[in-house]
């Protein structure tokens, strides 16, 4: 299964910015898809995850800020982002929990990541 992430860039604080990521491959079924992010210097932390029911999942801090979507039949998870910060700033990976045909366990897997950088 692969992941490719795209829409990251630069943008001004209070601006807006959406991320899409794609899976493709060899899939089953894919369980739930998320977003993480990873700031200079720092560990990779939590964004967002939605499962294929649409039930979300989203970091304290961003639940405000952050819409978290995805297309199933596109295998397609979005993250719609505004009133962004500089503290936003890093590169935003997206996630996968899915099933290959032939497999009988569920893997993650991960996207290469897209930088955002905001600026002040």
């Amino acid at each position: 299964v692969q992941l490719q992430a795209s829409g990251g860039g630069l943008v001004q604080a209070g601006g807006s910015l959406r991320l899409s990521c794609s899976a493709s491959g060899n899939i089953f079924v894919i369980n739930d898809m998320g977003w993480y992010r990873q700031a200079p210097g720092t560990r990779r932390e939590l964004v967002a995850t939605i499962a294929p029911t649409g039930i979300t999942n989203y970091a304290d801090s961003m639940k405000d800020r952050f819409t978290i979507s995805r297309d199933n039949a596109k295998n397609t998870v979005y993250l719609q982002m505004s009133s962004l910060k500089p503290d936003d700033t890093g590169v935003y990976y997206c996630h996968a929990i899915a099933m290959e045909y032939g497999r009988t366990r569920f893997e993650d897997y991960w996207g290469q990541g897209t930088l955002v950088t905001v600026s002040s």
